[in-house]
């Protein structure tokens, strides 16, 4: 019995990229800077008891577990394949991602409910500490969104941590007006409205991360490709009878694969088929990891089973 080596070929570059150190270098960056100002902003919020800089100065904290698990995941995703993890364990990073996700929807829904509340008895806030605490805040968070913004490559693991980032500083805006609205109107409503708007971004990029994290542990196609796109260059290809069993997938972000059964001309070229498969699919939907299953039309038995009989 020989095994027909011409039918089956896994084309790996493994060229699928990890967070580099200078990624690893922002996210540490960007921490340091949300944890240096998380502890004013506490003891600000309680000396001038507004819900807003408190909701703010509680996202931080969240901020920072955010950032110190994207730094872990992407030093983990940085690790080489092994044995047991064959793609390395980039989606680690995409888990990441989806808690960050988690974790934002979870907290817009504690803010939201204390603002809520506030509004029955709103209590006196000290608009000005408020004020001068939010603008220093969303100073804070645009340094520490450039830090991010100037990653290298694209990643969910990222991405969640800046999506993190980007709604604090919307809460550090946001306190900040309702600071100045309360000096100048001493309208107390101002706070938990803020902190509302707040929560409703927060629910927004919680769930945008959630679903785009969930897509790549469900295999979905990769945003960008269209599978049926895909299927129909490949079928459209010289030489190709019919394709099927086709798969396209992310392993984690930037790192596509594509695995499908290929159908050619009984006495055709299988290897020069493939070749060619692989270059239209590298070429025009960017795609590397490519296992592409090659038969001819005629026969499409994987295993000989005749004795004597050698491998095409």
């Amino acid at each position: 019995m020989s095994l027909d080596t011409h039918a089956q070929h896994s084309h790996d570059h493994h060229h699928h990229t990890v967070a580099p150190d200078a990624d690893r270098r922002r996210l540490a960056a960007a921490l340091a800077l949300i944890l240096g100002f998380m502890v004013a902003e506490v003891v600000a919020g309680l000396i001038a008891g507004s819900l807003a800089l408190l909701s703010d100065a509680a996202h931080m904290l969240t901020d920072a577990g955010s950032l110190a698990l994207a730094l872990v995941a992407a030093r983990l995703a940085a690790r080489p394949p092994s044995a047991r993890f064959t793609f390395g364990l980039g989606r680690v990073e995409v888990l990441s991602a989806q808690v960050n996700g988690a974790m934002l929807l979870v907290l817009a829904g504690v803010i939201a409910v204390e603002a809520v509340q506030r509004f029955a008895s709103p209590p006196a806030v000290e608009g000005g500490v408020v004020l001068a605490v939010g603008l220093l805040g969303a100073a804070v968070n645009v340094a520490a969104a450039w830090q991010l913004a100037r990653a290298e490559r694209r990643s969910l693991n990222v991405e969640g941590a800046r999506a993190h980032v980007m709604a604090d500083l919307y809460a550090s805006l946001g306190a900040a007006t309702a600071g100045a609205v309360v000096l100048l109107t001493d309208f107390r409503e101002a706070d938990p409205i803020a902190a509302l708007l707040v929560a409703a971004l927060m629910l927004r990029s919680g769930w945008g991360l959630l679903r785009e994290a969930s897509a790549v542990l469900l295999e979905g196609t990769p945003s960008g490709v269209r599978t049926e796109d895909v299927g129909r260059a490949l079928a459209g290809a010289p030489g190709i009878v019919e394709v099927h069993d086709l798969h396209v997938w992310e392993v984690t972000a930037g790192f596509p694969a594509l695995a499908a059964h290929v159908l050619v001309r009984p006495g055709d070229d299988c290897h020069g088929r493939r070749r060619e498969l692989e270059q239209l699919l590298h070429d025009r939907f960017g795609i590397r990891h490519t296992t592409l299953q090659v038969d001819h039309e005629a026969g499409q038995e994987l295993l000989d089973i005749e004795p004597g009989r050698a491998a095409d």
